[in-house]
């Protein structure tokens, strides 16, 4: 028999009270923390019918519930069918705001070729300190699980565990409980030796797992996206006498025309900690192509760890007072637009 709303409103906050203290959850508390706007008699009577339909125990020495392995397991299930179908409508949302975002950085690495007079590129913003959304473990045989990883951006990250101990399903439950409870919304930064010590430690004889899932988390949050680099004005390269040589005009073509090295570039300037303009002079500059050049940067940032970088590539000589008021005027402007997309 399937629970109505309320019902389930009452044991979803009984079980996330319970995993949030540990302590039996009482009726005060639920009228206390949640939205429902019940009086503690009403919530009472409610928990009592999920008592009776098995989805919360009352230990022997509390007034309180506390969930039983049959509310552990509706709370999960319903937990994993809500993530799917956020994340399915997170993937939708994504292609259509990605559908305007490319229309809008082409338009604006084309605008800015044009008022500098000098080569442009802009990359999409991408993901950087990756947060875990979800994980879940899956039995595939006796001897194996699987760990699928769900890190902010929607990136996956599937993970064949070798178990070395036997493992029943509600133990699998109670590990995945753990697992996205400690580590949901965390960096790889926040996610430190004292919170793995005591999850293994709440993992028991299965703290092996715990330390594999940590290992495959680690690689997903350190995925590297692959870099979307636009480029405009590589022709007005040849308005520059010290540029227009052959080989250089070459090199310097190819590289806005593969885009690899761009793409290189970028990746060693999101290194760097200074995340406003950067000046690239000659043999500064962090790709060996473009010593003969300057090269001018600057990191745009939409928030939540999302950010892109905006590069003009011109002669030594280049007019760094416009090229840097064009930085500065256009960082402000992306960060208005990608908001309103």
């Amino acid at each position: 028999m399937e629970l109505d709303e309320r019902k389930s409103k009452i044991l979803k906050a009984i079980i996330q009270t319970y995993l949030e203290t540990g302590e039996p959850v009482g009726s005060r508390t639920i009228s206390k923390y949640t939205d429902l706007n019940l009086s503690s008699a009403t919530i009472r009577n409610e928990m009592s019918d999920l008592e009776e339909q098995g989805y919360i125990l009352q230990p022997h020495t509390s007034a309180g519930r506390i969930p039983s392995d049959k509310g552990y397991r509706l709370y999960v299930d319903s937990l994993m069918q809500e993530k799917q179908q956020e994340v399915a409508e997170i993937k939708d949302l994504m292609i259509e705001k990605t559908n305007k975002m490319e229309k809008v950085l082409k338009q604006v690495v084309k605008v800015l070729a044009a008022n500098t007079n000098y080569a442009t590129m802009i990359t999409g913003p991408s993901y950087h300190q990756n947060k875990v959304k979800f994980i879940q473990l899956s039995k595939v045989n006796e001897e194996q699980l699987l760990a699928v990883i769900v890190v902010e951006g929607n990136l996956v990250k599937n993970q064949i565990l070798n178990l070395k101990e036997p493992i029943d399903d509600e133990k699998i439950l109670k590990l995945n409980l753990l697992l996205n409870t400690q580590l949901n919304g965390l960096t790889v930064q926040e996610i430190n030796l004292g919170l793995i010590a005591r999850m293994k430690e709440q993992a028991g004889i299965h703290s092996q797992v715990v330390s594999d899932v940590m290992d495959a988390v680690a690689e997903a949050l350190d995925v590297e996206e692959d870099v979307q680099v636009y480029t405009s004005g590589a022709t007005n390269i040849f308005k520059y006498p010290e540029l227009a040589d052959s080989s250089r005009a070459s090199e310097l073509i190819s590289a806005f025309e593969e885009k690899d090295v761009l793409a290189e570039m970028v990746k060693e300037v999101e290194n760097e900690e200074n995340t406003g303009i950067q000046v690239y002079i000659g043999s500064e500059t962090p790709v060996s192509t473009m010593k003969d050049c300057s090269v001018v940067t600057a990191t745009y940032e939409l928030g939540q760890g999302m950010r892109g970088t905006i590069g003009i590539i011109g002669p030594k000589r280049m007019d760094y007072e416009n090229v840097v008021d064009n930085l500065k005027t256009l960082k402000v402007q992306l960060d208005t637009i990608f908001k309103k997309t």
